[in-house]
């Protein structure tokens, strides 16, 4: 039988999905990423590098066992996948902003928001009885304000560094988010025992 397969997500929540794996020991501690390659084969596991919002995408389909990915990208996508543990990295927020001391975009009839995230953006106005016209951006979102492509943007904020530096402000925060493993309900069954050992490892102290 093959390793589990899990996917990870290219950028700074592998890094820290790796080191978590290594402190509980999944991991070697000598492991390194190469911006190369896409795939990696550890003692115990096969890991693929994907993009961000194909991490669910894999395991619902079974091309990947187990991933590890944004409880933002679960609630935006809705992927048909097992959560099985919430984890201790991975922490940030989405957050409505505008540009600094600027909230002229209130009192308009219609808001133009730009985001990656139009399922949990349109829900969210929709509650406040805002009306919102919504651009769907997959690039740097906070660059859509200052060229009048939208009043506001809807956007994952970590130390809230980036938004400053490019002139903008949080207004509100929209969902708090950290990392989730996400588990194939297929994998699972057929799978039980390697992966029952797997989440004896990470809920170890």
């Amino acid at each position: 039988m093959r390793s589990l397969r899990l996917a990870l997500p290219k950028g700074r929540l592998s890094d820290e999905a790796i080191a978590y794996l290594q402190e509980k020991g999944i991991v070697a501690k000598d492991f390194r990423f190469d911006e190369r390659r896409l795939i990696y084969q550890t003692s115990q596991l096969e890991i693929l590098m994907v993009r961000a919002r194909d991490v669910g995408q894999y395991v619902e389909s079974q091309a990947a066992d187990l991933g590890i990915v944004g409880e933002d990208m679960l609630q935006e996508y809705g992927f048909d996948v097992f959560v099985a543990l919430c984890l201790p990295f991975g922490y940030c927020r989405l957050s409505v902003a505008h540009k600094k001391d600027d909230k002229s975009w209130l009192n308009l009839p219609t808001i133009r928001v730009a985001t990656k995230y139009p399922k949990l953006a349109s829900r969210y106005f929709f509650e406040r009885g805002l009306y919102v016209q919504i651009y769907e951006l997959y690039g740097s979102v906070e660059l859509a304000p200052h060229t009048g492509l939208c009043d506001i943007i809807v956007d994952l904020v970590s130390t809230g560094q980036t938004l400053k530096a490019h002139g903008l402000q949080e207004e509100e925060t929209i969902l708090h988010s950290s990392a989730r493993l996400i588990i194939n309900p297929t994998s699972f069954f057929f799978q039980r025992e390697a992966i029952r050992s797997l989440l004896d490892a990470l809920n170890s102290s």
